[in-house]
């Protein structure tokens, strides 16, 4: 246990003095970081509470999904009454209608009823473990079915919808480059979203308010100008505003409602430049079907116009010159760079399935986070110089050498937080504050156990190796305990919960190899080179 041969000691030293070498950039003032090398700028980075930042509180909006959730199950139906073997095995329906909540429609053959039964029912699915289904299917007046959705299918379309969201605001958010933002759920239908850094809360709530609903359709050329005028749009097509700042004057364009190609197509979005105007642009480009779909509708539709629109208003309606082949296009609107680089982190994150607003917006400056650090250093000061004397007193040499490696596991610490990026929560300096105390258990253990075979009569090397030996068995139990503990914390908690249990397990691992390595390699080498016939411990 004693015995370290040179290889040894110069790999200890190493994995010291890299510790302390990571861990000086997280003390350093933002200019003097940021004028590091870039493999050098690791450092641990704040929390909301410590650095400030934005909290948002998002509310969905229910009524959207539901129309959202009718919509794609008349497309459903639609589809489902198409055969798939041609023509020849279509059932024709009529009077199809969503009012209510509902989907009701006439099955014009009544022969064919129950295999429309059949196709829907096969539409329709189970809503988790409820024995219901997410939809019923009822027949009225012998030939009209209507499709009813059920609470349970409702309650399960909404968890999805609400996971589905929070997964996409993260990608978003994380888009931004920022530092650990927090982004859970609260309760069936809010989102809490906190970004720290982020001291512009309209940015965050900008890219996040954007359902981000790209779709491609065709401009109804054939539509009479007075009609439109007076509010009424031809059968099949609508009439569609465009976006502020775009449009060049004209508040409208009549386009078919057909969908040509979605947003759901794409595979990337990047903000750039026209290489004609040099003015910001969107560049998208689409999977290998969008590619396709896009190249055919493109090519029949030569010399007509084909309308961009996003989140139900249109950006651009330019003419097809010709057939776009390369599976990707340049959407413009008098984009600044800001408002073109949100939209492709929108669009490359997909589109929010449902409407969320803001009910709650907090900006927490840096000055509370100041105040709070202040106090957590104060307090870590305090509790540091606590157990440095108590060590000195109590164990004399052998606690200065647990108060060098208690210097050493704070390095430590910082070091492999920088290395991971990191947060540093209130709660963090807490777990940190701890891993302090708790850093000389494992010494004290040791040394209580050295002096119990000092007690027996053991010589100081063997008294010295049985403590170590003897104590590191327990001292390695105890731990492991600790760590599934806060392993625990961290899969299961949120937010600042994780903040606090990355810092525990990371304090953990440290102290245990400080504690019971380094300072057995100062012990084996100041009994190596004095070899005292006592030991005053």
């Amino acid at each position: 246990m004693l015995d370290f041969p040179r290889w040894k000691v110069i790999g200890i030293s190493v994995i010291l003095a890299l510790g302390v070498i990571f861990s000086i950039p997280s003390f350093l003032p933002q200019k003097q970081f940021e004028s590091l090398p870039s493999f050098a700028q690791m450092k641990v980075n704040l929390g909301l509470d410590l650095a400030g930042g934005s909290h948002l509180l998002l509310e969905a909006d229910l009524g959207d999904l539901q129309k959202t959730q009718l919509a794609n199950m008349e497309k459903t139906v639609r589809t489902a009454m198409r055969g798939e073997r041609g023509p020849d095995d279509d059932i024709a329906i009529g009077e199809l209608s969503t009012a209510g909540g509902k989907i009701s429609f006439l099955v014009r053959d009544q022969a064919q009823l129950d295999e429309a039964r059949e196709r829907l029912f096969r539409e329709t699915q189970g809503a988790g473990l409820t024995g219901q289904r997410d939809w019923t299917i009822d027949v009225v007046d012998t030939t009209r079915i209507v499709m009813t959705p059920t609470k349970a299918g409702q309650a399960q379309a909404i968890s999805r919808a609400m996971d589905t969201a929070r997964d996409i605001i993260d990608k978003r958010v994380n888009a931004l480059g920022t530092r650990e933002p927090t982004i859970i759920r609260q309760g069936d239908d809010r989102i809490v979203v906190q970004v720290p850094g982020l001291q512009d809360p309209q940015q965050l709530k900008d890219l996040i308010g954007k359902t981000a609903r790209l779709e491609f359709r065709m401009v109804d050329t054939n539509a009479d100008p007075n009609e439109v005028a007076a509010g009424r749009a031809p059968v099949g097509s609508e009439v569609v505003p465009y976006s502020p700042d775009a449009g060049n004057g004209v508040p409208f364009e009549v386009l078919r409602r057909q969908v040509m190609i979605s947003g759901d197509q794409l595979i990337d979005a990047k903000q750039s430049y026209d290489p004609q105007s040099g003015l910001p642009v969107v560049t998208i480009r689409f999977d290998s079907g969008g590619s396709a779909t896009f190249a055919k509708v493109t090519a029949q539709n030569v010399g007509k116009r084909f309308a961009m629109v996003l989140d139900g208003r249109v950006l651009s309606a330019p003419s097809i010159n010709e057939p776009i082949l390369g599976g990707s296009a340049q959407i413009s609107g008098n984009f600044t760079v800001a408002s073109a680089n949100a939209l492709a982190i929108s669009l490359r994150s997909g589109a929010l399935p449902v409407k969320m607003t803001v009910v709650e917006e907090r900006t927490v400056t840096p000055e509370l986070g100041a105040d709070s650090i202040r106090k957590g250093a104060i307090a870590g000061i305090i509790a540091t110089v606590a157990v440095l004397a108590f060590m000195i007193v109590v164990y004399g040499r052998f606690g200065i050498y647990a108060n060098v490696a208690l210097f050493f596991n704070i390095f430590l610490i910082v070091a492999i937080m920088a290395a991971f990026n990191a947060t540093l929560t209130l709660p963090g300096i807490a777990g940190f504050v701890l891993t302090i105390g708790a850093a000389v258990d494992a010494n004290v253990l040791i040394n209580e156990r050295i002096r119990e075979e000092l007690k027996r009569g053991r010589r100081v090397f063997q008294a010295v190796e049985l403590g170590y030996s003897e104590a590191s068995r327990a001292i390695f139990y105890a731990n492991i305990t600790n760590v599934i503990a806060a392993a625990l914390m961290f899969w299961f908690g949120t937010g600042p919960i994780k903040g606090f249990a990355v810092v525990l397990t990371i304090g953990i691992v440290t102290s245990v190899f400080t504690a019971v390595t380094v300072t057995r390699m100062f012990a084996a080498h100041w009994l190596h080179k004095t070899r005292p016939a006592s030991l005053n411990i």
